[in-house]
């Protein structure tokens, strides 16, 4: 089983937004409507620091596709140029709980994956985020990497305990042999 993180991501800050110190964020959650419920956020240039400062959640709106984010100790937007390129991050045991089924993608990576005949296609590697589904890229000896996507269809069983993911692959995923 693959460590906790202390963090999970919710963003990243772009820029400054205004002079009172809100900053527009690239929306990395799928529920940004949490932030502002959120009494503390941490704020780092690695998603893997330990010591991330807390800063206090004023408030979160929608812009289109990006959050504009308040932090109560952020008052001018001098202060808010010098968090540029931070990941906003929530302390895991304040993360959304998940339903039966849904993982974090710390979870997966680094599962094997394999056909639902028992062929080990290889080690997940990453899950991209797109708009109509999420897609598992998996590194594999034989074929190179594979895009698998992550619907109901295609994956058949998530075992953490077993390390495993089965799949049942739609017709061409795999280069002809």
């Amino acid at each position: 089983m693959p460590d906790q993180p202390r963090f999970l991501l919710l963003g990243e800050i772009l820029r400054p937004h205004g002079v009172k110190g809100e900053l527009k964020i690239r929306v990395l959650t799928d529920y940004p409507e949490r932030i502002s419920e959120l009494e503390t956020v941490y704020l780092s240039d690695s998603p893997d620091d330990e010591n991330a400062p807390g800063y206090r959640v004023e408030h979160l709106r929608r812009q289109n596709e990006y959050g504009l984010l308040k932090l109560r100790e952020v008052k001018t937007r001098e202060q808010a140029e010098a968090l540029r390129e931070l990941y906003v991050m929530v302390a895991l045991e304040d993360a959304v709980p998940l339903e039966e089924g849904e993982y974090f993608i710390y979870q997966l990576i680094g599962l094997s994956v394999q056909t639902v005949e028992g062929y080990d296609l290889g080690t997940l590697t990453d899950v991209l985020e797109t708009g109509a589904n999420a897609v598992y890229v998996v590194d594999s000896p034989t074929y190179g990497e594979i895009l698998i996507p992550v619907i109901a269809q295609t994956i058949v069983q998530t075992n953490l305990e077993a390390r495993t993911v089965i799949v049942r692959l739609p017709e061409g995923t795999l280069p002809r042999s």
